[in-house]
């Protein structure tokens, strides 16, 4: 499988913990009690999107900039186009 970046934004929840979007996945989001945990759900959840997006023939998004939040790049598995 070939990584793929994308740029993830994680914010404080007001409940408490973290919750995280991914802005060139629309509808990618996900949450965490701490930031280890956070970064990895939603590590998970790129790449059950990413797999949603192989199944329906539709290719990967480019990421756009983005200006908001804290940001890190987070690297996934693709999964392979067949």
């Amino acid at each position: 499988m070939e990584l793929i970046h994308y740029t993830v934004v994680i914010h404080l929840a007001r409940e408490g913990g973290f919750w995280a979007e991914v802005p060139a996945l629309q509808g990618c989001f996900s949450q965490g009690e701490s930031l280890e945990e956070v970064t990895f759900n939603v590590r998970e959840a790129m790449e059950c999107h990413l797999e949603s997006l192989v199944r329906e023939g539709v290719p990967f998004p480019v990421e756009k900039r983005v200006r908001k939040g804290y940001t890190m790049p987070i690297e996934v598995r693709a999964p392979r186009i067949v």
